[in-house]
């Protein structure tokens, strides 16, 4: 891992040939947004979506930057919140982008989190067969994980995610100066994700967040290292296997049981946000491995002493209120990743930064591990 990075701003750039575009990196991109967007994309309006916690924030700095760059634009403000990726929500940003007659060329701008980008990005990839998508990310999660990559969707009774399209947005702007409004749980949140990528496929970077979590939390050129080595990480996965038909899978590093305690307390944020849902799900993945004799034990406390050291829950006794049994954990793991002759497809681990697909896990070797790991 090179050292801490000095430069105040950085780009990566995903080559996907027609679908190429940038992720610019660093403080005062909001600001700037109206400037990057006009240089590189030809439309001249734009339908901003939000929420109501990030509107009061930056929707005017957005807008007047917008409007200097002779953008026009209009605005739809959504509920804050996991609940909100549902078809209701769904079909009123529709609704607001044709009423505004937002076309081809013209773009959605979404402005907020993992929840808003997820939302905007479907639709904008279904509104006139899909119309031009900027990534404006307010959190961590989503400037290191969900804007980048195309995923768009919703959720649905069945499960999280399950209802989406592929979409890529043609611009990220992550504005790392509005990561200093988060809330300490909602930054810890995050950076789950960034410790994700050390875990997955690079060693050296798991090292250094190890050595260095404390100035990542601090800001400055720390954190923007560790933004620009996740998008970059993520980029390089994106690029070899755009739709998830292989590798890509290796993103979902502690997602599959993530997932499941997600859908398992109803999507209460109060109770369980996404990144401590990951950083719950990369332990138990890790000591699944273990118990599958892939890994050392030894790992699976080398990765739950880190995520518990930046204050991250890893355990399943640690999510407030009474969760359903096992089985019904294992229903939503089977429909997040779908049951083939009693197998599933799940990501393990051979150690740190040794990440795979398996996919020939016995089902009744993940229920009887539930069962041991269930706090009831």
């Amino acid at each position: 891992m090179n050292a801490i990075a000095s430069a105040p701003e950085r780009k990566v750039h995903v080559p996907l040939g027609e679908r190429a575009y940038d992720i610019l990196i660093g403080p005062g991109l909001i600001a700037r947004a109206g400037a990057e967007i006009a240089a590189r994309l030809k439309g001249r309006k734009a339908a901003i979506i939000t929420d109501e916690h990030v509107a009061p924030l930056y929707l005017d700095a957005l807008v007047q930057s917008l409007e200097a760059a002779g953008i026009a634009s209009a605005t739809l403000v959504l509920p804050a919140g996991e609940k909100t990726k549902s078809f209701e929500h769904l079909m009123t940003a529709c609704d607001k982008v044709l009423e505004v007659r937002i076309e081809r060329n013209d773009y959605v701008i979404a402005l907020g989190g993992g929840v808003i980008g997820d939302l905007s990005g479907f639709a904008a990839g279904i509104v006139r067969r899909g119309v031009r998508f900027v990534q404006v990310p307010t959190s961590l999660l989503s400037q290191v994980d969900s804007s980048v990559g195309g995923k768009t969707g919703i959720n649905n009774r069945h499960g999280k995610n399950l209802i989406g399209v592929f979409h890529q947005p043609d611009l990220v702007l992550a504005d790392t100066d509005v990561l200093n409004s988060l809330s300490a749980r909602e930054f810890r949140a995050g950076y789950a994700e960034v410790a994700k990528y050390g875990l997955i496929d690079k060693p050296d970077f798991f090292a250094w967040l190890e050595a260095n979590w404390q100035a990542v939390f601090a800001g400055g050129a720390a954190r923007i290292e560790a933004i620009a080595t996740s998008c970059q990480a993520k980029s390089d996965v994106v690029v070899a296997d755009e739709r998830e038909t292989g590798q890509r899978a290796l993103l979902n590093l502690g997602h599959t049981f993530g997932h499941a305690l997600e859908a398992a307390t109803a999507y209460d944020s109060s109770r369980l946000v996404h990144g401590e849902g990951v950083s719950i799900g990369m332990v138990l993945a890790h000591e699944f491995s273990a118990r599958m004799n892939l890994a050392s034990p030894d790992d699976a406390r080398r990765v739950e002493s880190h995520l518990k050291a930046v204050g991250l829950p890893t355990r399943m006794s640690e999510i407030p209120g009474v969760l359903p049994p096992a089985e019904v954990l294992m229903d939503a793991i089977a429909q997040d990743k779908k049951v083939k002759g009693g197998k599933l497809t799940f990501i393990l681990t051979r150690g740190i930064g040794q990440s795979f697909v398996a996919d020939d896990v016995p089902a009744s070797e993940v229920l009887t591990f539930l069962k041991e790991k269930h706090p009831q």
